[in-house]
């Protein structure tokens, strides 16, 4: 399975983010780079694409977040 990892330098980069989850890969999104104006704006899309598409969404540190598609067990998950 391949994990891809992003790191957006601005909005208009989320496209890649929703095109590589919606095609059933597991994302990392770094948003270190970012502003928080900025990555507050992409955790938003990113929270709405999850939840539409049945996924679910976890934060890996400050402002990194990993984001997994329909049927694929996160760290929470596993830890229960």
């Amino acid at each position: 399975m391949l994990i891809k990892t992003l790191r957006p330098q601005n909005y208009n980069e989320v496209i890649y983010v929703g095109h590589y989850f919606r095609t059933g890969n597991p994302v990392v999104m770094d948003l270190t780079e970012l502003p928080d104006s900025e990555a507050k704006q992409l955790i938003d899309f990113a929270a709405g694409l999850v939840f539409g598409r049945g996924g679910d969404m976890d934060r890996l540190t400050h402002k990194v977040f990993l984001l997994l598609p329909a049927g694929l067990a996160g760290p929470s998950e596993s830890r229960e």
